[in-house]
C-alpha cells in the first residue's frame, strides 16, 4: 500500500489550503483513512478520520474550520483546511488502517503546512 500526499505549502493566518492523499489501492479496502500533524517538538496527534462507513472524527482543535472528505473514484482523501491558524503548521500525514487479525496502519511520507501569522 502506498499513500501519497501532496498540497501542502506557505499560507498565511486565514487563508486556506487543501491536501490530499491518494491510495495505491481502493480506498474502501481500508476501515479508516486520516490525517494527523506533527509539529516540531510535539508527538503526532490526530486531525481528522473518516471510516468506511463514513463516519467522522475531528480534533476539537479544528473542527468548524476543516473538512474531511473522500473521492472513491480517484482512491483519494482530502482534507480542506479553513481559517488557518499559526498553531495549524505541522508536517500533515496521511493515514490509512485495515483491522483484521491484526491492525495494520500505513503512512504516507507527509506534507508541510506552514501558516505565517
Amino acid at each position: 500500500v502506498q499513500l501519497q500526499a501532496s498540497g501542502g505549502g506557505l499560507v498565511q493566518a486565514g487563508e486556506s489550503l487543501r491536501v490530499s492523499c491518494a491510495a495505491s489501492e481502493n480506498i474502501f479496502s481500508f476501515n479508516a483513512m486520516g490525517w494527523y500533524r506533527q509539529a516540531p517538538g510535539k508527538q503526532r496527534e490526530l486531525v481528522a478520520l473518516i471510516t468506511s462507513s463514513g463516519s467522522i472524527v475531528y480534533a476539537d482543535s479544528v473542527k468548524g474550520r476543516f473538512t474531511i472528505s473522500r473521492d472513491n473514484t480517484k482512491n483519494t482523501v482530502y482534507l480542506q483546511m479553513n481559517n488557518l491558524k499559526p498553531e495549524d503548521s505541522a508536517v500533515y500525514y496521511c493515514n490509512a488502517e485495515q483491522v483484521g487479525a491484526t491492525r495494520v496502519k500505513y503512512w504516507g511520507p507527509g506534507t508541510l503546512v506552514t501558516v505565517s501569522s
